[in-house]
Protein backbone atom coordinates (compact mmCIF):
# COMPACT_ATOMS: atom_id res chain seq x y z
CA UNK A 1 0.00 0.00 0.00
CA UNK A 2 3.08 2.24 0.00
CA UNK A 3 4.92 3.65 -3.04
CA UNK A 4 7.99 5.74 -2.24
CA UNK A 5 9.57 5.96 -5.71
CA UNK A 6 7.52 7.15 -8.72
CA UNK A 7 8.04 9.44 -11.70
CA UNK A 8 5.79 11.67 -13.78
CA UNK A 9 6.04 13.57 -17.05
CA UNK A 10 7.91 16.28 -15.16
CA UNK A 11 10.96 14.04 -15.52
CA UNK A 12 11.10 10.73 -17.40
CA UNK A 13 7.71 9.23 -16.51
CA UNK A 14 4.98 8.76 -19.08
CA UNK A 15 2.01 9.67 -16.84
CA UNK A 16 1.07 13.15 -15.70
CA UNK A 17 0.80 13.64 -11.93
CA UNK A 18 -2.99 13.39 -12.24
CA UNK A 19 -2.77 10.16 -14.23
CA UNK A 20 -0.24 8.71 -11.78
CA UNK A 21 -2.52 9.45 -8.84
CA UNK A 22 -5.46 7.83 -10.64
CA UNK A 23 -3.36 4.74 -11.38
CA UNK A 24 -2.23 4.58 -7.74
CA UNK A 25 -5.80 4.80 -6.50
CA UNK A 26 -6.76 1.98 -8.85
CA UNK A 27 -3.94 -0.19 -7.45
CA UNK A 28 -4.89 0.41 -3.83
CA UNK A 29 -1.93 2.64 -2.93
CA UNK A 30 -2.51 4.64 0.25
CA UNK A 31 0.66 6.76 0.23
CA UNK A 32 2.38 7.84 -2.99
CA UNK A 33 5.72 9.62 -3.25
CA UNK A 34 6.38 11.88 -6.23
CA UNK A 35 10.13 11.55 -6.80
CA UNK A 36 10.93 13.07 -10.17
CA UNK A 37 14.54 13.51 -11.23
CA UNK A 38 15.91 16.87 -10.06
CA UNK A 39 12.51 18.58 -10.01
CA UNK A 40 9.60 18.98 -7.61
CA UNK A 41 7.26 20.59 -10.12
CA UNK A 42 4.75 17.71 -10.09
CA UNK A 43 3.86 17.94 -6.41
CA UNK A 44 1.04 20.47 -6.55
CA UNK A 45 -0.80 18.72 -9.37
CA UNK A 46 -0.51 15.37 -7.58
CA UNK A 47 -1.73 16.81 -4.27
CA UNK A 48 -4.75 18.41 -5.98
CA UNK A 49 -5.56 15.17 -7.81
CA UNK A 50 -5.31 13.16 -4.58
CA UNK A 51 -7.69 15.31 -2.53
CA UNK A 52 -10.92 13.51 -3.56
CA UNK A 53 -9.33 10.14 -2.78
CA UNK A 54 -8.03 8.51 0.37
CA UNK A 55 -4.41 8.74 -0.75
CA UNK A 56 -1.52 10.65 0.81
CA UNK A 57 1.07 12.37 -1.38
CA UNK A 58 4.60 12.17 -0.04
CA UNK A 59 6.65 15.08 -1.45
CA UNK A 60 10.00 13.85 -2.70
CA UNK A 61 12.74 14.11 -5.29
CA UNK A 62 15.37 11.86 -6.87
CA UNK A 63 18.59 13.85 -6.97
CA UNK A 64 21.27 12.99 -9.53
CA UNK A 65 24.82 12.90 -8.21
CA UNK A 66 28.12 11.50 -9.48
CA UNK A 67 30.37 9.17 -7.51
CA UNK A 68 33.47 7.44 -8.85
CA UNK A 69 32.51 8.80 -12.29
CA UNK A 70 29.18 6.95 -12.19
CA UNK A 71 25.64 8.19 -11.73
CA UNK A 72 24.28 7.71 -8.21
CA UNK A 73 20.74 8.72 -7.27
CA UNK A 74 19.62 9.95 -3.87
CA UNK A 75 15.97 10.18 -2.89
CA UNK A 76 14.92 13.04 -0.63
CA UNK A 77 11.63 13.01 1.28
CA UNK A 78 9.77 16.04 2.68
CA UNK A 79 12.16 18.79 1.49
CA UNK A 80 11.28 22.46 1.93
CA UNK A 81 10.39 23.54 -1.64
CA UNK A 82 11.37 27.17 -1.09
CA UNK A 83 14.90 26.16 -0.10
CA UNK A 84 15.19 23.82 -3.09
CA UNK A 85 13.99 26.22 -5.78
CA UNK A 86 17.28 27.89 -6.73
CA UNK A 87 19.51 24.78 -6.48
CA UNK A 88 17.09 22.77 -8.60
CA UNK A 89 17.00 25.41 -11.31
CA UNK A 90 20.75 24.93 -11.59
CA UNK A 91 20.36 21.13 -11.71
CA UNK A 92 17.71 21.33 -14.45
CA UNK A 93 19.87 23.72 -16.50
CA UNK A 94 22.66 21.16 -16.19
CA UNK A 95 20.31 18.44 -17.43
CA UNK A 96 19.48 20.54 -20.50
CA UNK A 97 23.18 21.08 -21.22
CA UNK A 98 23.78 17.33 -20.94
CA UNK A 99 20.82 16.51 -23.19
CA UNK A 100 21.98 18.96 -25.85
CA UNK A 101 25.44 17.40 -25.82
CA UNK A 102 23.94 13.94 -26.38
CA UNK A 103 21.82 15.28 -29.25
CA UNK A 104 24.98 16.80 -30.77
CA UNK A 105 26.78 13.46 -30.47
CA UNK A 106 23.90 11.67 -32.17
CA UNK A 107 23.95 14.19 -35.04
CA UNK A 108 27.69 13.63 -35.49
CA UNK A 109 27.00 9.89 -35.66
CA UNK A 110 24.45 10.50 -38.41
CA UNK A 111 21.25 10.31 -36.34
CA UNK A 112 19.92 13.85 -35.95
CA UNK A 113 16.99 14.35 -33.60
CA UNK A 114 15.40 17.30 -31.85
CA UNK A 115 15.22 17.52 -28.09
CA UNK A 116 11.51 17.48 -27.19
CA UNK A 117 10.02 20.75 -25.99
CA UNK A 118 9.53 20.55 -22.24
CA UNK A 119 7.45 22.80 -20.02
CA UNK A 120 8.50 24.88 -17.05
CA UNK A 121 10.10 22.82 -14.30
CA UNK A 122 10.46 19.68 -16.43
CA UNK A 123 13.80 17.86 -16.31
CA UNK A 124 15.10 16.26 -19.54
CA UNK A 125 16.73 12.84 -19.44
CA UNK A 126 17.92 10.07 -21.69
CA UNK A 127 14.43 8.55 -22.04
CA UNK A 128 13.28 11.75 -23.78
CA UNK A 129 16.08 11.40 -26.33
CA UNK A 130 15.40 7.69 -26.70
CA UNK A 131 11.77 8.43 -27.56
CA UNK A 132 12.94 11.01 -30.10
CA UNK A 133 15.08 8.33 -31.73
CA UNK A 134 12.09 6.01 -31.89
CA UNK A 135 9.90 8.75 -33.35
CA UNK A 136 12.56 9.46 -35.98
CA UNK A 137 12.50 5.82 -37.04
CA UNK A 138 16.12 5.07 -36.15
CA UNK A 139 15.20 2.36 -33.63
CA UNK A 140 12.13 0.32 -32.76
CA UNK A 141 12.24 0.85 -29.00
CA UNK A 142 13.77 3.02 -26.29
CA UNK A 143 15.64 -0.04 -25.05
CA UNK A 144 17.33 -0.35 -28.43
CA UNK A 145 18.26 3.34 -28.31
CA UNK A 146 19.96 2.79 -24.95
CA UNK A 147 21.72 -0.35 -26.15
CA UNK A 148 23.07 1.33 -29.27
CA UNK A 149 23.78 4.92 -28.25
CA UNK A 150 22.53 6.21 -24.89
CA UNK A 151 23.51 3.62 -22.30
CA UNK A 152 26.51 4.08 -20.04
CA UNK A 153 29.72 4.03 -22.12
CA UNK A 154 27.76 3.99 -25.40
CA UNK A 155 28.73 6.41 -28.24
CA UNK A 156 26.27 9.22 -27.45
CA UNK A 157 26.44 8.99 -23.66
CA UNK A 158 27.39 12.10 -21.70
CA UNK A 159 28.20 12.08 -18.00
CA UNK A 160 26.15 14.09 -15.54
CA UNK A 161 27.76 17.36 -14.53
CA UNK A 162 29.87 16.83 -11.43
CA UNK A 163 27.74 16.91 -8.28
CA UNK A 164 29.12 14.71 -5.53
CA UNK A 165 27.25 12.53 -3.07
CA UNK A 166 28.47 14.84 -0.30
CA UNK A 167 27.02 17.85 -2.11
CA UNK A 168 23.78 16.00 -2.81
CA UNK A 169 23.28 14.84 0.77
CA UNK A 170 24.21 18.29 2.10
CA UNK A 171 21.69 19.93 -0.23
CA UNK A 172 18.87 17.62 0.81
CA UNK A 173 19.58 17.90 4.52
CA UNK A 174 19.90 21.69 4.30
CA UNK A 175 16.40 21.72 2.78
CA UNK A 176 14.96 19.60 5.58
CA UNK A 177 14.77 16.43 3.49
CA UNK A 178 15.52 12.88 4.58
CA UNK A 179 18.21 11.58 2.15
CA UNK A 180 17.92 7.94 1.03
CA UNK A 181 20.21 6.03 -1.34
CA UNK A 182 18.09 4.90 -4.30
CA UNK A 183 18.43 1.34 -5.67
CA UNK A 184 22.01 0.73 -4.38
CA UNK A 185 22.57 -2.40 -6.45
CA UNK A 186 22.03 -0.50 -9.69
CA UNK A 187 25.10 1.61 -8.90
CA UNK A 188 28.10 0.46 -10.96
CA UNK A 189 30.85 2.58 -9.42
CA UNK A 190 31.84 0.59 -6.36
CA UNK A 191 30.98 -2.07 -3.82
CA UNK A 192 27.71 -1.31 -2.02
CA UNK A 193 29.23 -1.75 1.43
CA UNK A 194 32.08 0.67 0.69
CA UNK A 195 29.93 3.33 -0.92
CA UNK A 196 27.32 3.11 1.83
CA UNK A 197 30.00 3.82 4.46
CA UNK A 198 31.02 6.95 2.54
CA UNK A 199 27.42 8.08 2.28
CA UNK A 200 26.71 7.46 5.96
CA UNK A 201 29.77 9.54 6.83
CA UNK A 202 28.30 12.29 4.59
CA UNK A 203 24.97 12.21 6.45
CA UNK A 204 22.83 9.61 4.64
CA UNK A 205 19.74 8.67 6.65
CA UNK A 206 18.19 5.77 4.76
CA UNK A 207 18.43 3.15 2.03
CA UNK A 208 15.94 2.04 -0.60
CA UNK A 209 16.04 -1.61 0.41
CA UNK A 210 13.01 -2.79 -1.55
CA UNK A 211 13.27 -2.25 -5.31
CA UNK A 212 12.23 -4.41 -8.30
CA UNK A 213 15.86 -4.99 -9.32
CA UNK A 214 16.97 -6.18 -5.88
CA UNK A 215 17.24 -9.91 -5.32
CA UNK A 216 16.42 -11.61 -2.03
CA UNK A 217 20.12 -11.68 -1.12
CA UNK A 218 20.42 -7.96 -1.96
CA UNK A 219 17.47 -7.17 0.30
CA UNK A 220 18.81 -9.26 3.16
CA UNK A 221 22.22 -7.60 2.92
CA UNK A 222 20.71 -4.11 2.84
CA UNK A 223 18.46 -4.90 5.80
CA UNK A 224 21.55 -6.02 7.72
CA UNK A 225 23.46 -2.86 6.77
CA UNK A 226 20.55 -0.64 7.77
CA UNK A 227 20.45 -2.31 11.17
CA UNK A 228 24.22 -1.92 11.52
CA UNK A 229 24.19 1.81 10.71
CA UNK A 230 20.80 2.67 12.18
CA UNK A 231 19.35 3.70 8.82
CA UNK A 232 15.74 3.97 7.66
CA UNK A 233 14.50 1.42 5.15
CA UNK A 234 12.33 2.48 2.21
CA UNK A 235 11.10 0.95 -1.01
CA UNK A 236 9.18 1.53 -4.19
CA UNK A 237 8.55 0.24 -7.67
CA UNK A 238 10.49 3.08 -9.37
CA UNK A 239 7.38 3.38 -11.52
CA UNK A 240 7.71 5.36 -14.75
CA UNK A 241 4.32 4.47 -16.23
CA UNK A 242 3.60 2.49 -19.39
CA UNK A 243 6.06 2.89 -22.24
CA UNK A 244 4.88 4.84 -25.32
CA UNK A 245 4.16 1.48 -26.95
CA UNK A 246 1.81 0.65 -24.08
CA UNK A 247 4.08 -1.98 -22.54
CA UNK A 248 4.33 -1.73 -18.77
CA UNK A 249 7.46 -2.87 -16.95
CA UNK A 250 7.17 -2.34 -13.22
CA UNK A 251 3.67 -1.87 -11.81
CA UNK A 252 2.37 0.20 -8.94
CA UNK A 253 2.12 -1.58 -5.59
CA UNK A 254 3.98 -4.57 -7.02
CA UNK A 255 6.12 -4.85 -3.87
CA UNK A 256 3.15 -4.70 -1.46
CA UNK A 257 5.07 -2.58 1.02
CA UNK A 258 3.59 -1.82 4.42
CA UNK A 259 2.45 1.72 5.13
CA UNK A 260 4.34 1.35 8.42
CA UNK A 261 7.61 2.14 6.59
CA UNK A 262 6.46 5.73 6.15
CA UNK A 263 6.07 6.72 9.79
CA UNK A 264 9.78 6.69 10.72
CA UNK A 265 10.52 8.88 7.69
CA UNK A 266 7.88 11.38 8.77
CA UNK A 267 9.20 11.44 12.32
CA UNK A 268 12.76 12.03 11.16
CA UNK A 269 11.66 14.75 8.72
CA UNK A 270 9.96 16.64 11.57
CA UNK A 271 13.30 16.77 13.40
CA UNK A 272 15.21 18.16 10.45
Amino acid sequence: MLELHCHTTYSDGTLTPQQLVAAAVDKGVRALAITDHDTISGWDEAISAAQPHNIEIVPGIELSTVHNDRSLHILGFYPNPELLDTPLRERIEGRFRRARMMVEKLAALGYPVELPTLGEGMAPGRPHIARALVNAGYVKSSQEAFERWLGDDRPAYVDYEKFSIVEGIDLLRSCGAVPVWAHPYLFKGGKVEDVLKEMVDAGLMGVEVYHPTHTRSHIENLERLCAEYGLLMTGGSDYHGPSPSGVEGTTLNMLHLSIDLLQPIKQLAKKM
